[in-house]
């Protein structure tokens, strides 16, 4: 019989009932119920990871996002927080993952890159406000390609004054697997700049996912520049909260990634605690 939290982890739709914007998931990462905020349902990304689980292949909805409508669908969810693990796909969940740890800017693309972004993290706290939920966090998951944009800064500013959290992305050590896993469209350093940037200002959660490429995990000198990577920020100023290092749950776009076993993301974590830093493994 399948665990019934792995099957939780590995429901994630960005689309719920007939909700557009706003849907929950049981987060591994979150310990607990989080509510998605998708503000790019048309899928607009700047990176083309090998891993995502947004199928591109699927012709994206168009149109601006309608705030009102976001608006209603996360009030629901918030009011009804307990009432969600009734339904057929959270039964299952353990005691211990019954309840609202964050409200998460995540979804089908990169969520600072949205020009309501600014807009929607106000309206987020609001509601959390008149939910009086003030220790429930607002995460904003990101590829950190828009951190030191002025409206994206701003943003960022105001949600530290509201429990908010940046959790970015550093997937590589080198500008060459970086462009292989994450295909973006910028470098490796530009996304350490940012990351510096913003870790300057507030401590921030690094997210790395490591995977197996066409059948193999990151070689050792890969895992080293990483390390390297995460030492330089921090002797630059940054302050790292935690570093979460994790692998594939859910079913993917690329048929060339595939989990990365658990023992191999202990290893990565291992070194990663070597520099000080505390470091969580999500298999």
């Amino acid at each position: 019989m399948p665990n019934p939290l792995q099957v939780a982890f590995a429901f994630h739709p960005r689309r719920w009932r007939d909700f557009f914007y706003a849907y929950p998931v049981i987060s591994r990462r979150s310990k607990g119920l989080s509510i998605g905020i998708n503000l790019n349902p048309d899928g607009a990304c700047n990176f083309d990871c090998l891993y995502c689980s947004v199928d591109r292949t699927i012709t994206p909805p168009v149109g601006d996002v309608d705030l009102e409508r976001l608006d209603t669908e996360l009030r629901w969810l918030l009011d009804r927080r307990e009432a969600l693990f009734d339904e057929p796909e959270f039964r299952g969940v353990p005691a211990a993952y019954r309840r609202l740890n964050d409200v998460a800017f995540s979804g089908d693309g990169e969520p600072t890159a949205s020009p309501l972004f600014n807009a929607a993290a106000r309206l987020v706290a609001k509601r959390l406000s008149d939910a009086r939920l003030p220790d429930v966090k607002i995460v904003v998951i990101t590829d950190a390609c828009y951190l030191t944009r002025p409206a994206v800064a701003a943003t960022l500013a105001f949600l530290d004054d509201h429990c908010g959290e940046v959790w970015a992305k550093l997937d590589a050590g080198t500008e060459a697997y970086f462009r292989e896993v994450n295909r973006p469209n910028t470098t490796l350093q530009h996304v350490l700049d940012n990351i510096l940037a913003a870790a300057r200002i507030r401590p921030i959660v690094i997210q790395s996912l490591f995977m197996m490429l066409d059948g193999a995990g990151p070689g050792r000198a890969e895992i080293e520049a990483y390390v390297s990577r995460l030492r330089d920020l921090l002797a630059a100023g940054a302050s790292i909260r935690l570093v979460q290092v994790y692998t594939v749950a859910r079913r993917v776009a690329s048929p060339r990634a595939s989990p990365l076993a658990e023992p191999e993301l202990e290893l990565i974590a291992a070194r990663v605690r070597e520099l000080g830093l505390a470091a969580e493994v999500f298999s």
